[in-house]
């Protein structure tokens, strides 16, 4: 459903919230081969977070990556910072025309579908999503 950038940039930003919860910062490289991204694709999407400032990046031996706020920052974030809106607005068809004065067929079903699924990532954290991940025992890295 979501582009792969940003696929790779809510795993990026879950995989560094589990390290920055010890206090750690998580370098590129790391991120790219737990997740298997290539590097500079990795590099390109931590970047973006950096941007919209969900991550912070440190320089150095010691520095990398690590999330701003867990519990403020959530998956709707992540998804606005890579993919910006066009799951949430325009048309379902791809109609230039379409509106609430000029419904194409699936109007108002997408309407509640996107307003459900913003609502729903703009709910979750990105800490309580890594919780959940763990939780269920899944792993978030390759």
């Amino acid at each position: 459903m979501f582009s792969k950038a940003c696929t790779y940039g809510i795993r990026g930003a879950l995989y560094i919230a589990s390290r920055s919860k010890a206090g750690e910062f998580t370098g590129v490289k790391e991120v790219a081969s737990k997740l298997d991204i290539p590097q500079a694709f990795t590099s390109k999407i931590l970047q973006t977070l950096v941007k919209s400032d969900i991550v912070t990046s440190v320089r150095g031996p010691n520095g990398g990556f690590k999330l701003n706020d867990e519990v403020s920052k959530t998956v709707l974030d992540v998804v606005l910072a890579i993919d910006g809106t066009d799951y949430f607005v325009g048309c379902a068809l791809g109609l230039t025309e379409c509106s609430s004065e000029n419904p194409c067929p699936l109007h108002t079903e997408f309407v509640n579908i996107r307003s459900s699924l913003r609502n729903r990532l703009a709910a979750m954290s990105l800490s309580e999503a890594r919780e959940l991940l763990e939780e269920q025992h899944f792993r978030i890295s390759g």
